[in-house]
């Protein structure tokens, strides 16, 4: 299964936990795989960054290694514009390039567009329930 993870569910799993962090842990144990730009990761680690500066967050550097190990890289070629934020458009057109299946997000922008082609946008509480959770 091949999936996107969004930013605010990649950095609450590595700083708050819940679901996110159950979807980072799935990740690490291969249970599906995930696809980023560069444009994506950037966006992570300046995330990051922000949070460690404002003193927000204890950051588990030896998770993050782990976890930027497992990511599948994908040059992006799509530009579509769809979203309300059209900062969050790297993650549609990450996806679309990835052939992923899922967008995993909690940014509302992209929830509420539910579905791009065949991509489901859904939260990390779906995803686990839905594909994890007996």
């Amino acid at each position: 299964m091949k999936i996107v993870i969004d930013t605010n569910v990649f950095i609450s799993g590595i700083f708050f936990g819940g679901y996110p962090r159950e979807v980072l842990n799935l990740l690490l144990e291969e249970r599906f795989t995930a696809f980023a730009s560069r444009e994506i990761i950037t966006e992570y680690y300046e995330i990051i960054d922000r949070l460690l500066e404002r003193k927000q967050g204890h950051l588990n550097t030896t998770l993050l290694k782990l976890l930027a190990q497992k990511f599948s890289m994908v040059d992006v070629t799509s530009n579509l514009s769809l979203c309300r934020d059209p900062d969050d458009d790297k993650f549609i057109n990450c996806a679309i390039d990835a052939d992923a299946i899922y967008i995993v997000s909690g940014d509302n922008d992209l929830l509420d567009l539910k579905a791009v082609k065949k991509i489901q946008i859904i939260t990390a509480k779906d995803f686990v329930e839905t594909h994890f959770k007996k």
